[in-house]
């Protein structure tokens, strides 16, 4: 593993599919991982449809982790840059559905001279 450089074209075999990529047999004593996002450079959304175990394929080391013994890999002709969606745009994330919570307003009082604060200070009947 110490012989890996990102960057790096490597032949390889698919030593198993997941639902969110696939291993990689590239020599060294470690599979690396091929994610669902790093197998084509358009959208799938299932790594068996493209993948089978035992196929050859070529990847691109992206990373290295010495520590934790991982690999990461891509089959893409660009490595790293995102996957084309179907409908054209970039295919969502699993949390990226979800409205970033807004932005306080810019003329927002500060705590203590506030309306809320002022509340809490106002004697209960």
């Amino acid at each position: 593993m110490e012989d890996l450089k990102p960057g790096m074209t490597v032949p390889g075999i698919v030593t198993n599919v997941t639902a969110f990529g696939a291993f990689v047999d590239i020599g060294v004593h470690q599979d690396g991982l091929v994610h669902i996002s790093q197998i084509s450079d358009h959208y799938i959304k299932d790594p068996a449809e493209v993948l089978k175990v035992q196929q050859p394929v070529k990847v691109t080391v992206l990373e290295v982790d010495l520590e934790r013994k991982r690999i990461a890999l891509s089959m893409k002709q660009q490595p790293g840059k995102p996957a084309a969606h179907p409908a054209g745009g970039v295919p969502l994330s699993a949390g990226s559905a979800r409205k970033a919570p807004a932005a306080p307003p810019k003329s927002a009082p500060s705590f203590g001279s506030d309306w809320f604060t002022a509340a809490l200070d106002k004697p209960r009947k």
